[in-house]
């Protein structure tokens, strides 16, 4: 017994001592212990991100369509006029990958890679159409300043700009977006939050979740574009899927179903019942129970009267029919039920 484990322990040394030896392999032995990567250097003399591309490697000059001779003059004559400008855009995301390509590349595009080339524009400034600016009292049509941000930003949630309800409404990318500077953490918006930049326009809007039943916009739980597309989608109300239930769903699964027996109204539209943003009523109704529900259960079956405000429990003259949760109180399962004995939802 105790030969074998002699012999087993000699065969462990061995093993050991032939896996250094093969670890110890380096430049001097002509192999290499593992293959080179682009990450770090401390083998080779090779430069830092040779060969690889950035974002603004291949950038081109845009095309102005007001300034057909004009030629490209380079970064150094923008910022010696625009040093404030340049100031502001140095924080920017777009200006890291700007940077990073001119680092690699002298003759890299920049400036012009967005507002067109500058040689006309240097030498009569006064002209506004001699440049494409970004802004609503410069000149510059809207086409040309949306397909400008659209030769990069081209395809994925922007596949539906032309034709959608933004568009069509003549608003430019700049509307929304702010390249020139880092005010937004996220997105280049032009305001400080996504929300903050629908409500420029969508002012009313925003206001509906001051109510007492709201979605938690308001308390940074989500943003408009947890359900919007602001760039467009094939349908009126620029919601991210085909319909309003499919949006609704993202978040509500347990109301997807399918279920034995369905509510008609609910595998409809959700707003059928609910209002998106805000409601003074419970759960985001679009009016209380028991008035939701006889807009379409009234007067058969039961009850076989018609209630109003008066009856709620706040009312003059309530009603015990319509106490607690009203209809629901027995109607429970009102999106849909899987019980065997639940054709009236009640389970």
């Amino acid at each position: 017994m105790r030969i074998a484990l002699l012999w087993l322990l000699l065969i462990v040394l061995a093993l050991t001592v032939g896996s250094d030896q093969s670890l110890a392999t380096g430049p001097e032995s002509g192999q290499q212990q593992l293959p080179s990567t682009h990450f770090g250097t401390p083998d080779t003399e090779k430069p830092f991100l040779e060969g690889a591309a950035t974002g603004f490697t291949d950038a081109r000059v845009a095309n102005n369509p007001l300034a057909p001779d004009a030629k490209a003059v380079g970064q150094q004559v923008c910022t010696a006029c625009h040093a404030k400008e340049g100031q502001n855009f140095a924080h920017s995301t777009h200006s890291l990958g700007m940077e990073a390509a001119l680092a690699r590349d002298p003759a890299a595009t920049t400036c012009e890679a967005c507002h067109g080339p500058g040689s006309a524009h240097a030498k009569d400034p006064a002209d506004k159409a001699l440049i494409i600016a970004f802004t609503k009292d410069r000149g510059t049509p809207v086409e040309t300043q949306a397909g400008t941000c659209l030769a990069c930003h081209s395809g994925g949630p922007r596949d539906h700009w032309l034709g959608s309800i933004h568009q069509r409404n003549g608003l430019s990318c700049s509307d929304c977006h702010n390249p020139m500077t880092q005010v937004a953490a996220e997105g280049l918006t032009a305001k400080e939050s996504i929300n903050q930049t629908c409500a420029t326009c969508h002012n009313d809007i925003r206001q509906q979740f001051n109510r007492r039943s709201h979605m938690p916009l308001p308390e940074g739980q989500m943003t408009c574009v947890d359900c919007h597309n602001p760039h467009g989608t094939l349908n009126a109300s620029l919601v991210k899927t085909d319909t309003i239930n499919e949006t609704c769903y993202q978040c509500h699964a347990e109301k997807r179903g399918p279920f034995l027996f369905e509510h008609a109204p609910v595998r409809d539209n959700c707003v059928n019942c609910h209002t998106p943003h805000g409601s003074n009523q419970h759960a985001l109704l679009v009016a209380p129970v028991p008035m939701l529900c006889q807009q379409c259960h009234s007067h058969m079956r039961h009850p076989n009267d018609l209630f109003t405000p008066q009856q709620l429990a706040t009312g003059t003259g309530p009603n015990e029919r319509v106490m607690g949760r009203g209809c629901i109180t027995c109607h429970a399962q009102i999106h849909g039920s899987n019980s065997p004995s639940g054709p009236r939802l009640h389970r």
